[in-house]
């Protein structure tokens, strides 16, 4: 009974509470999309720290200020990605995301194939015809002068 309380308490605890604990939430679900949004969330913030690493000493006097600003931010922002797919409420979505993703059937690689041409097929019958009534419609535009 107190396991199901802390996990539905933990579940509706507040991101910035979050941030201060280093447990991880359901270590054994939802590993890889977990992984993955983690990653992502790393390489948008180590983007983002290396482009003011180097813009930062050009605004400042003092470059290892600057630069550890820059550090400091990326050391910040790399834990709040590790926390944010840990959060209660994140966490249990990825979960059940990739829960629903493996419930998909993927098409094979000849089904794949199939589709893909008549996509293909369709885009260019589309095109075409569109091509065709625009034709058609500035013919008879010009036909009865409406247009220059």
């Amino acid at each position: 009974m107190s396991k199901d309380i802390t996990q539905s308490g933990a579940a509706d605890a507040p991101l910035a509470s979050e941030l201060f604990h280093a447990n991880v939430y359901k270590p054994n679900q939802g590993r890889i999309v977990r992984q993955l949004t983690a990653l992502a969330i790393f390489v948008i913030v180590g983007l983002g720290c290396w482009r003011l690493y180097g813009f930062l000493p050009t605004l400042m006097d003092n470059a290892i200020l600057a630069r550890s600003i820059a550090g400091v931010l990326l050391a910040a922002g790399l834990w709040f990605g590790f926390r944010v797919v840990n959060w209660p409420r994140f966490a249990d979505f990825l979960i059940a995301v990739e829960a629903e993703m493996n419930k998909v059937t993927w098409p094979s690689k000849d089904e794949l194939k199939r589709a893909a041409v008549v996509v293909i097929f369709t885009i260019f019958f589309l095109a075409i015809t569109l091509f065709a009534f625009d034709v058609i419609w500035q013919f008879i535009f010009s036909t009865l002068r409406v247009t220059s």
